[in-house]
């Protein structure tokens, strides 16, 4: 299933969202919320009647980098030991058709495509074995980047945790194996990242198993599980796009701060 959330006639909820063509997708709005058992209501609307929204508002969104061998080495770095994670703060996240909004203090924003992982339930120190039961699905998500200010500052906080740093969308996707998906990034209709998931140095469970020896997760957080080789710079005016195969695709134009 996939679940969208969004707004209209000044009322947020969320839909599942039925159709193939795009032009043609619908959304059945849900009674209730995704992270608990809900029913369909039956009552339809037209996807192209509504405002997307992120598809979870996280409490926090837990980030791995250098989790794709050949970025790491793009970048200049080895391959970690143990998974680098870091936090991109709520307020950091944005949805599909929303702007990127370049930071004042940056010169060099660059794009990161990744798969996103959301999560259904508090968890913690969950089990390998256990953790397929925690998700709740899969989206896109554009881990933007202050690249010269993540060089130059130790702490990564200001230079991915800007305002608009982490778009996701256009929806999570329920019933999907992310062991080998496609992730690509365009920008202006220009092809910038190709990758598949199956060249994670870590995989999903792995990356949860150790995120939740230290934290505990609430329903609606994300995990990004790193991004392919290919990243590059973003400017004011630029398009965006991260298509993940099996999900759609997340578009988010960059403009200038106002």
């Amino acid at each position: 299933m996939r679940i969208a959330r969004f707004s209209i006639d000044g009322n947020v909820a969320f839909g599942a969202v039925e159709g193939s063509a795009p032009d043609e997708l619908v959304l059945d709005i849900i009674k209730g919320i995704p992270f608990a058992d809900f029913e369909l209501s039956g009552t339809k609307v037209p996807l192209s009647k509504v405002r997307l929204l992120p598809p979870v508002l996280p409490n926090k969104v837990v980030a791995i980098g250098r989790n794709y061998a050949e970025h790491a080495a793009e970048l200049g770095h080895e391959v970690p030991e143990v998974p680098v994670a870091f936090f991109k703060p709520s307020t950091s996240v944005v949805g599909s058709g929303d702007p990127i909004v370049y930071p004042s203090f940056s010169q060099e924003l660059h794009h990161e495509a990744e798969l996103a992982v959301v999560i259904g339930r508090m968890c913690r120190e969950v089990p390998r074995e256990r953790v397929k039961d925690v998700i709740l699905g899969y989206t896109c998500a554009n881990d933007v980047t202050a690249r010269d200010v993540q060089e130059r500052e130790k702490q990564w906080a200001r230079a991915k945790g800007f305002d608009s740093a982490c778009p996701l969308g256009p929806w999570i996707e329920t019933d999907l194996d992310p062991s080998d998906l496609a992730i690509q990034c365009t920008v202006n209709g220009e092809q910038r990242q190709l990758g598949r998931t199956a060249d994670m140095i870590r995989p999903i469970e792995d990356l949860i198993v150790h995120i939740t020896e230290a934290m505990t997760l609430l329903p609606g957080d994300v995990v990004l599980t790193g991004t392919p080789a290919g990243v590059g710079p973003l400017n004011v005016g630029d398009e965006v796009a991260v298509t993940i195969e099996g999900i759609g695709t997340l578009t988010n134009k960059v403009i200038k701060r106002g």
